[in-house]
């Protein structure tokens, strides 16, 4: 049901940071990201018992999914739809690209059209990455926020409650060039996995790309494990660092790979 999956990704988008706990969702709009382990999280809210609570609240219409940062109780921020189709496979292809040389599993997309906005205003793509230094999950999500730009998701490190203790968070600009005209919002993350009685825990990093003049939008999340999830579903750690850093990161995705994704976003 392309609703139903819509919503758990733009919910799921904004929970990586709370305990999966429906109340603390409900009252912050949402717990990001744009993933926060996004496919064993999203199975929780994604249940119909979840969407049937959320949409008999009034938080969320199909023409107005919206993303919420880390449980803040301000208002939620809604998507625009992109100003040209993006396919599953232009996203999984991007996210590949990413990566040259590397080995893939596990991928998987979501496409995006403005001529079917009832399908969803996310697009997204995921994959386990093998490079030689220890498997990683890493997913993109891509999605245009609506003008003008305001506290949100991957828009501000304010966050209610309080990160936890070794979660970091910082917000920094990039000034407008020819790559990125009018300039781009940069947040960077790092959660560290809460999993009960296990010392190795593992690390999510998510960096999230905002282009100001059009509110086009993307978020990666890497892990330095194959995957995320809740307490005691995180698998051990696989690796010490995620796939890239946030120098690299941020250039392949305001770089040639994901260009042709920002266009079509706006």
């Amino acid at each position: 049901m392309p609703f139903e999956t819509d919503l758990a990704r733009a919910l799921d988008r904004t929970t990586d940071s709370l305990e999966p706990d429906l109340t603390t969702l409900l009252r912050g709009a949402v717990e990001r990201g744009r993933s926060r382990r996004r496919r064993r999280v999203a199975g929780v809210i994604a249940g119909a018992g979840a969407c049937a609570v959320i949409a008999a609240a009034g938080l969320v219409t199909p023409g107005m999914l919206g993303s919420h940062l880390g449980g803040s109780d301000k208002e939620m921020t809604p998507l625009a739809a992109p100003r040209a189709a993006i396919t599953d496979t232009q996203m999984i292809q991007a996210l590949e690209g990413t990566f040259p040389g590397g080995r893939f599993s596990q991928e998987t997309g979501q496409s995006i059209d403005p001529a079917n906005p009832s399908r969803g205003l996310v697009a997204n793509s995921e994959l386990v990455l093998d490079d030689g230094q220890g498997a990683a999950f890493v997913s993109v999500s891509a999605v245009r926020l609506r003008l003008p730009l305001r506290d949100g998701d991957g828009l501000s490190c304010d966050q209610t409650p309080p990160r936890a203790a070794g979660d970091t968070c910082t917000l920094r600009e990039l000034p407008s060039s020819a790559e990125i005209p009018g300039g781009a919002l940069v947040m960077s993350e790092r959660t560290v996995a809460k999993h009960s009685g296990n010392l190795d825990a593992a690390y999510r990093w998510t960096m999230t790309v905002t282009m100001k003049a059009t509110g086009a939008q993307l978020q990666m999340v890497q892990w330095n494990s194959t995957g995320g999830g809740t307490d005691g579903e995180v698998p051990k750690p696989t690796r010490a660092a995620p796939p890239l850093s946030e120098q690299q990161a941020v250039a392949v995705l305001t770089g040639a790979t994901w260009a042709p994704i920002i266009a079509a976003l706006g």
